[in-house]
């Protein structure tokens, strides 16, 4: 099997092009056991996600989890499931139209926009490849993670170079390791809430609950931790709310380690038996709803606070597909993309040049002409 893989055709004359490649986490194809079972098999086997020693995780993985996890994990799928598919999928794919939309009237140069899972599909692999096979040379990785961690940001980095260490003519890329505190990803966010509670009110306590990883990786230097936190403050701050109106947490722990505490879950529990009135919970570290936000939080953590003795609950929608974030998501490209993209744009001056490299080309005896 070779090393490289195949490059796609190239003509002389043919125009170069800047791209940006959106990547999230993933979903299965379907909320089904049978498709549940390939896409944790692939996520959990990511030495990002899971540290354990490789021998004892693979008897673990492959002899109880993959066994019994995926019709558990199916059931809750199947309770966010849209007619349009997987939620994030949808709402991930919208933001990669939209922000092509936007670019598109902000620069003047043509430029292509796609997006790729980091497990399941689209692969970040066929994604890049199919960038440069519509004439793509110039690639900006944007992770779809405001803090970064090494179990995410930094796998679909991995995801990224594993490919290009395959490609025998790889294209220039820049990546974003992460925006939480970007002041449009803020107040995105700060808008976000605002448009909430202008219709619902506001609660006694606003929950700010972030994606969970392992205590130990904060030990060993991960800035995940702090970077959560400086989100929660920095839109606590753009809230105008007093330290005991919210609460920073962390949700989705998986397996008997100790992970970033407090937990959303106990959280939940203790704001119940202290006969809230009502709370509020946002999940600042997801752009697009998925089945942690959607099925963990809108379901599970209201049934956790309700049963605490907590009163009204609510979930505020992640940013998915609202305006005022795509704004602020091109902003973010803009920021990375320095001398790729020009103030003005002729393309009939781009044709002229290159026609003048095509005929240069067919002079020297090239055989691969643009026609």
């Amino acid at each position: 099997m070779p090393f490289y893989q195949p490059e796609p055709p190239y003509s002389h004359g043919q125009a170069a092009r800047t791209g940006i490649l959106l990547i999230n986490l993933g979903t299965p194809e379907a909320p089904t056991a049978k498709a549940l079972r390939p896409y944790l098999k692939e996520f959990l086997s990511d030495r990002r996600v899971v540290e354990i020693p490789r021998l004892i995780w693979w008897l673990i993985l492959n002899g109880i989890i993959l066994n019994t996890r995926p019709k558990k994990s199916a059931a809750k799928y199947a309770s966010i499931w849209r007619p349009e598919g997987s939620p994030l999928k949808h709402f991930t794919a919208r933001q990669a139209d939209l922000l092509a939309a936007e670019m598109a009237r902000r620069s003047a140069q043509p430029m292509v926009v796609h997006y790729a899972m980091r497990y399941g599909q689209p692969s970040v692999d066929a994604q890049i490849q199919a960038m440069k096979a519509q004439g793509v040379d110039r690639i900006l990785l944007l992770p779809l993670y405001p803090q970064y961690a090494a179990s995410s940001t930094g796998s679909a980095l991995d995801a990224a170079w594993l490919s290009l260490l395959h490609q025998r003519n790889p294209p220039e890329i820049r990546a974003l390791k992460h925006f939480h505190a970007d002041a449009g990803y803020i107040n995105a966010l700060k808008q976000n809430v605002q448009t909430f509670w202008a219709e619902h009110g506001q609660p006694d306590v606003l929950v700010m609950s972030f994606h969970g990883i392992p205590r130990r990786s904060l030990d060993l230097g991960d800035p995940y931790h702090c970077e959560c936190h400086r989100t929660g403050r920095l839109l606590a701050e753009a809230l105008n709310l007093k330290p005991e109106q919210y609460r920073v947490s962390f949700q989705s722990r998986f397996g008997r380690a100790e992970w970033l505490k407090p937990y959303t879950t106990a959280t939940l529990e203790e704001l119940g038996h202290q006969k809230t009135r009502r709370v509020d919970v946002i999940c600042p570290g997801f752009i697009a709803d998925c089945l942690e936000t959607l099925e963990e939080i809108a379901l599970e953590g209201k049934a956790d606070f309700l049963k605490a003795g907590g009163g009204e609950y609510h979930y505020i929608a992640a940013l998915n597909d609202r305006p005022v974030w795509i704004n602020a998501l091109a902003d973010l490209a803009l920021s990375q993309m320095g001398g790729w993209t020009q103030p003005t744009y002729d393309a009939d001056m781009e044709r002229m040049a290159l026609e003048l490299q095509r005929q240069r080309a067919q002079t020297m005896g090239a055989k691969n002409l643009l026609k």
